[in-house]
């Protein structure tokens, strides 16, 4: 009989782990952009229609993988009625933050 792993409790000890953070925080324009995809119903192969690319681009965005350009994102996010949000902090501000994200106080 396979074990049962509580998700709640698996995300609140990874939450620890400040390697997971960073991996994660690399991960959030992608999954932000399936999130959006898949709440208007649409498929990779008909955002990349949409966008003027390829379905592999619209998969490599999602997957995490490569640093996407600010113009393909701003122009996906267009495609998908949303908008892109660019912060420079300080770093001693975004170790703050990510201390915050830990110990779950920061909201976005």
């Amino acid at each position: 009989m396979a074990s049962f792993i509580d998700y709640e409790k698996w995300h609140d000890q990874q939450l620890q782990d400040p390697e997971f953070i960073t991996e994660l925080e690399k991960l959030e324009p992608g999954y932000q952009v399936a999130r959006l995809r898949m709440k208007l119903g649409l498929t990779q192969t008909q955002l990349a229609e949409m966008v003027g690319t390829k379905q592999p681009s619209i998969a490599r965005l999602e997957n995490g993988e490569g640093s996407p350009s600010l113009s393909f994102l701003e122009k996906v996010a267009g495609a998908l009625g949303a908008a892109v949000k660019v912060q420079l902090i300080p770093k001693g501000i975004a170790h703050a933050i990510q201390e915050e994200k830990i110990s779950g106080k920061y909201q976005s």
